[in-house]
């Protein structure tokens, strides 16, 4: 019989390697510290693209299970896929879905983690075609007559959706708009949960300065947070927020991920 944890399992689905550390990798740490499972699936770059070793790394550092890649290329960068492979935002929808259900199906975690339907302050195609799919999969993740070669029904407790409030923009927007991006940010009445992930925030950086292709580079966001002072990174990575959307906002528990 498997014993309780203290903390609900957690399954990430983001669009790129490094998505996951920089939107969620705090929680992944502190879930996992207490004993809870955590998995992520990375929606594109594939296995023989040079930032699935960065993500595994990543993934090591924050105490997550191993890769789990859908395979698809990303909207704006060929080297995604070596071998090919099509672009994640042309892939047919009921195939993402299919893949996607098959993971919730095999990792059968209390919660799920996505990007938010803005596409995670800059607007992303690919955050937002991962924030589709994630909907579509975790509802039919749990209905036995949908993908009845997936392994068995599995209906996850809670979907979150990592996400920026206005309010608690901070240094992050400036720092975005100072190499031209724009900014979606999500109303504060829509933010469920604010989480104060301080105590794994050393955790977190490592993992975000494991993906170093995206450290070297200027505009990509762990490179310029590479380029901060400490006291003004670790302002910006301390918090991580999101909106519950199954079964709707729980009362009661506005700083933690409850199923």
């Amino acid at each position: 019989m498997t014993q309780p944890t203290a903390a609900p399992s957690l399954l990430g689905v983001f669009a790129h390697p490094d998505d996951e550390s920089l939107l969620a990798g705090g929680v992944l740490a502190q879930h996992a510290a207490a004993g809870a499972r955590t998995a992520v699936v990375t929606a594109t770059w594939t296995a023989d693209s040079h930032q699935a070793p960065e993500l595994a790394e990543a993934l090591k550092i924050l105490g997550a299970d191993a890769p789990r890649l859908l395979g698809y290329a990303d909207a704006r960068n060929p080297a995604s896929a070596p071998g090919g492979a099509v672009r994640l935002v042309d892939a047919p929808l009921d195939d993402a879905v299919g893949s996607l259900v098959a993971h919730i199906r095999e990792v059968r975690p209390d919660i799920v983690v996505d990007h938010d339907a803005l596409g995670q302050l800059t607007g992303h195609p690919d955050h937002r075609r991962a924030h589709q799919i994630t909907l579509l999969a975790v509802e039919a993740a749990g209905l036995p007559h949908l993908y009845p070669d997936a392994d068995e029904p599995w209906q996850p407790a809670a979907l979150y959706t990592a996400t920026h409030s206005e309010s608690g923009m901070g240094l992050l927007g400036p720092l975005l708009q100072s190499v031209g991006k724009t900014l979606l940010a999500t109303p504060d009445a829509y933010v469920t949960t604010t989480v104060d992930v301080s105590p794994w925030a050393a955790v977190k950086w490592e993992a975000i300065c494991a993906h170093s292709s995206e450290v070297a580079r200027e505009r990509p966001l762990p490179g310029l947070l590479t380029r901060l002072p400490e006291a003004e990174r670790h302002e910006i990575i301390r918090t991580e927020s999101f909106t519950r959307l199954s079964p709707g906002p729980t009362p009661g528990a506005p700083h933690r991920l409850i199923a």
